[in-house]
């Protein structure tokens, strides 16, 4: 599972001239999941999204994770994230989680990040969205399950 998190002061998104999902402060959370993907995957990403110590304290670091804030999340199913475009100039999608399974995993998703304590906005799964932001910092951060397994030692 991947996840691109940009710390925002507010985000929304539209669909079909509606707004479906909006926040304050908090994070902006693109999702995506791979063909694969376990609920170890699952664990592991909303955990690290709810802990990531991110936005500032008050020494101005970044001490503080988007639960410490009182933040939320407003999370966009985005199966782009899985794009490979090593070979030609049309991306390939082939490792993003098929629509069935990847909306499966996207809701689980939203209730995991939800039971984690953290308010919970969305889009829709599958529609053409448009995404506003205000983007913090600007502080943008991209996470992959499967890095769980990386050596630190690189």
């Amino acid at each position: 599972m991947r996840a691109l998190l940009q710390r925002v002061s507010h985000a929304s998104v539209e669909v079909e001239g509606e707004v479906v999902g909006s926040i304050g402060t908090g994070l902006l959370v693109f999702f995506a999941a791979g063909r694969g993907d376990t609920a170890e995957d699952l664990d592991y990403l909303t955990r690290k999204i709810v802990q990531l110590r991110i936005f500032n304290d008050e020494a101005g670091k970044m001490n503080l994770s988007v639960r410490d804030v009182g933040g939320a999340v407003l999370a966009i199913s985005q199966f782009t994230l899985y794009a490979d475009t090593r070979k030609g100039n049309r991306p390939s999608f082939t490792r993003a989680a098929d629509p069935v399974e990847g909306r499966i995993w996207y809701e689980r998703f939203l209730d995991a990040l939800a039971e984690q304590g953290v308010p919970v906005e969305a889009g829709v799964f599958g529609a053409h969205m448009r995404v506003e932001l205000l983007n913090d910092g600007p502080v943008t951060i991209w996470l992959d399950s499967a890095d769980r397994h990386r050596s630190r030692r690189a």
